[in-house]
C-alpha cells in the first residue's frame, strides 16, 4: 500500500482537476457576487407574479441561480476535502453555506404564494406561457405539499434558521475529520503510530488477533472520549428533525423523509420486519465464523478478519481499474467508454492523505461532471469501493446528459441501486472467472462479509434510526445511556448470541455519519436488494433487463422512485425483492459451510 505525507506526492493523474468547475478562486468569487445580485432580483418577484410570464420569469431565474451555486459549493466543498484542516478552504466553504441561507429566503416566499393559487388558475398560467411547459410537472407537484407548506412569513424564518439547524451535522463532521486522534498501534516496523481510518480497514482484518483488538481499542478511543459531545449533537439532529416534521404537519419524521419519494412507512417497515424473520442464516455465519476462527469467545474485533487464510490479495489502483472495466462489461460499451473517460480526465481523487476526508462520494456537478472521492487502499475492499462509487459517478453523468437540469438530479433512494448493480456484477464476475479454489473460497467469504455490511448492518442502522426519533417524538431523553442501549440491543439481535461484547460495543452508534442524514441507510439495503435482482439477470445475459436498466440510468428524476425501479422489473412495494436477496444470502451461507 502506498503512503503519503503530502497530497503534493500523490501523482498528479490521481489526484482530480477541480479547475473543470472553476479555473481558480478569483472565478468562483465573479460568481459568488452575481449569485448575491440575482438572489435580490428573485426577491424581487415576491408579490409580483400575477400572470405567466413574471412566473416563467422568476422559475427561470431561480434555475440558473441553482445551477451556479451547484457550482461554487461543489467547487468549496471539494477543496474542503482535499484536507480539512486548511482553514481558507473552509473559509470559502462557510460562505458558500451562508450564501446558501441567502438564495433560500429569497425564495421563501415561492411555496406559499404558488399552493394559494387555484390548480386551474396555474394551468391557465401554463397554456398562456409556453415556457412554463417546461416546469409544468414541477409547478404541479408542488401541490402534493399543500398540507406541509407553512405561511411565507414562517416560510421565511425556517430558510433563516437552515444553517443553525445544519450545526449538529457540521459539527460533528469537524469532530470526525479534523479534530479526532485515534489511538496509537505498532506498525509492520515495530513503530508506535497514530491509528488512521486506512490502516484500521486493514488492522481490522489482520490474522494477529491482538492485533485486531488493539486497532480495535485504539479506533473507539476517541469516540468513548467524546461519547457526551457526540450524544449531544446526534441528539440535536433527531430533535430537529421531529421538530421540523412536526412543523410541517407531517404524521412522524420518518414519513416526512420518505414523503419527497412518495415511499410509504410500509416499504420501510416491511423492509425491517422481512430482514429480521430471515435473519438465522446471519446468527448460523456468526456461529461458522466462530468455528473457523477457533475461537472460545467471537468478539466484534473478530467479525472482519477473512476466514480464508492467506488469499488476501495486493490490488494496485490501476488493476482494480482494469478489473472493474471487465466485471462491468455487461453493462455494455458506452458504459465503459464513460469509465475511462472518468480516469483519463482525472474525475477521480484516489488515495488517502493527511487531512483529506474520511470514506468514499461521487458528487455530480451539473453541467460540468461527477467528482467521485476516494481513499484507496489497494486491497479488495477498495476495489469494491471503487465499483461502487464509479456506478453513482456513471448514475450521475447518464441522467445529466439525458435529463434537462429540472430533472437530472436523482433520488438518492434510486441512487444505491446503481452502485450496487456494480458490486454485485463485480463478485459475480470474480466468483465466475477465478481459478484457484483457494482465492475463491476468499470471494465467497468476502461476498457474504460484503452482504453482511450493505444490507443488514444498514437495516440495524435504520432500525436504529427509527427507534430513537420515536423516542424524540414521545418527548422521552436522548442521552449517552439511551443510544448506547438502543444500539447494544439491536447489535445483539441482528448477530446473535454468539458475540460476546467489549465495552466498545455500544458506542457504535457514535462513529456513524449518515445518522445526520435522517432516514438515509435503509436505502443502501433497498438499493441492494433491488441490485441483486438486476444484476443477477444482466449477468446472465438478459437484454431486456439491460436496455431498461440503462433507460433507468438516464431517467434521473423523472419519476417517483418506486415507478422508475418498476419499469425494470423491481417492485419494491412487495416482499419479493427483499426475499429475493435473503435467499440469496442463505445460499452463500450453505455454500460457504462446506468449505
Amino acid at each position: 500500500m502506498q503512503t503519503f505525507t503530502t497530497r503534493n506526492e500523490v501523482p498528479k493523474h490521481e489526484r482530480w482537476d477541480l479547475s473543470d468547475i472553476y479555473s481558480d478562486y478569483s472565478k468562483w468569487e465573479t460568481d459568488f457576487k452575481l449569485i448575491e445580485k440575482m438572489t435580490e432580483k428573485l426577491k424581487s418577484f415576491d408579490g409580483r407574479i400575477q400572470e405567466g410570464n413574471s412566473l416563467y420569469q422568476y422559475l427561470k431565474l431561480r434555475e440558473e441561480v441553482s445551477f451556479l451555486f451547484n457550482k461554487i459549493y461543489a467547487y468549496a466543498m471539494l477543496n474542503v476535502d482535499e484536507d480539512t484542516r486548511i482553514t481558507k478552504a473552509q473559509s470559502f466553504l462557510e460562505r458558500a453555506k451562508q450564501l446558501s441561507v441567502k438564495v433560500n429566503a429569497s425564495t421563501s416566499f415561492f411555496m406559499p404564494y404558488l399552493l394559494s393559487l387555484e390548480e386551474e388558475t396555474l394551468k391557465g398560467y401554463i397554456s398562456a406561457e409556453e415556457g412554463l411547459k417546461y416546469f409544468e410537472e414541477d409547478l404541479l407537484e408542488s401541490y402534493r405539499y399543500r398540507t406541509h407548506v407553512l405561511s411565507k412569513e414562517q416560510e421565511e424564518v425556517l430558510s433563516q434558521l437552515g444553517e443553525a439547524l445544519s450545526v449538529p451535522g457540521h459539527t460533528y463532521g469537524m469532530m470526525n475529520n479534523a479534530d479526532i486522534k485515534f489511538g496509537e498501534v505498532i506498525n509492520d516496523k515495530g513503530e508506535s503510530v497514530e491509528l488512521t481510518r486506512g490502516m484500521y480497514s486493514k488492522l481490522i482484518e489482520d490474522e494477529d488477533r491482538e492485533k485486531r483488538r488493539k486497532a480495535y481499542k485504539a479506533y473507539y478511543q476517541p469516540y468513548m472520549h467524546l461519547r457526551n459531545s457526540i450524544a449531544s449533537t446526534l441528539s440535536a439532529a433527531i430533535k430537529n428533525n421531529v421538530t421540523l416534521a412536526r412543523v410541517r404537519h407531517y404524521p412522524s419524521a420518518l414519513e416526512k423523509s420518505l414523503f419527497a419519494d412518495k415511499v410509504s412507512k410500509e416499504v420501510y417497515e416491511n423492509l425491517i420486519s422481512t430482514t429480521k424473520s430471515n435473519i438465522d442464516p446471519l446468527h448460523r455465519y456468526s456461529r461458522i465464523r466462530k468455528e473457523k476462527l477457533r475461537l472460545d469467545e467471537l468478539r466484534q474485533y473478530d467479525l472482519n478478519v477473512p476466514l480464508v487464510k492467506g488469499a488476501k490479495q495486493v490490488i494496485r489502483y490501476e488493476q482494480a481499474y482494469e478489473t472493474m472495466c471487465k466485471a462491468l462489461s455487461p453493462l455494455g460499451e458506452e458504459y465503459i467508454n464513460i469509465l475511462h473517460e472518468f480516469k483519463d480526465a482525472r474525475y477521480i481523487d484516489v488515495r488517502e492523505t493527511p487531512g483529506k476526508r474520511s470514506g468514499a462520494y461521487n458528487l455530480g456537478v451539473y453541467g460540468v461532471h461527477p467528482y467521485i472521492l476516494l481513499n484507496h487502499q489497494d486491497d479488495l475492499n477498495s476495489l469494491f469501493t471503487l465499483v461502487h462509487e464509479c456506478g453513482h459517478g456513471v448514475h450521475s453523468k447518464l441522467s445529466s446528459q439525458h435529463q434537462p437540469q429540472i430533472t437530472a438530479r436523482y433520488s438518492i433512494f434510486v441512487a444505491e441501486v446503481a452502485s450496487t448493480v456494480n458490486e454485485v456484477l463485480l463478485i459475480n464476475y470474480l466468483l465466475k472467472n477465478e481459478k484457484d479454489s483457494h482465492v475463491r473460497n476468499h470471494l465467497l467469504n468476502h461476498f457474504i462479509d460484503q452482504f453482511k455490511g450493505t444490507f443488514f448492518t444498514q437495516v440495524m442502522f435504520a432500525e436504529f434510526e427509527k427507534k430513537t426519533h420515536e423516542m424524540a417524538e414521545k418527548g422521552l431523553p436522548l442521552n449517552v445511556d439511551v443510544f448506547n442501549e438502543t444500539y447494544e440491543g439491536l447489535f445483539r439481535e441482528y448477530n446473535g448470541d454468539e458475540v460476546v461484547f467489549d465495552e466498545e460495543v455500544k458506542y457504535g452508534w457514535a462513529r456513524i455519519p449518515h445518522f445526520y442524514r435522517p432516514f438515509y441507510v435503509y436505502k443502501y439495503a433497498t438499493g441492494f436488494a433491488s441490485a441483486i435482482q438486476l444484476a443477477t439477470q444482466i449477468f446472465e445475459g438478459d437484454q431486456e433487463t439491460l436496455k431498461s436498466y440503462l433507460e433507468f440510468l438516464k431517467s434521473g428524476s423523472s419519476d417517483y422512485p418506486l415507478e422508475l425501479l418498476k419499469k425494470t422489473g423491481v417492485d419494491l412495494t412487495s416482499p419479493f425483492p427483499i426475499e429475493n436477496s435473503l435467499k440469496r444470502f442463505g445460499a452463500l451461507v450453505d455454500e460457504f459451510s462446506k468449505i
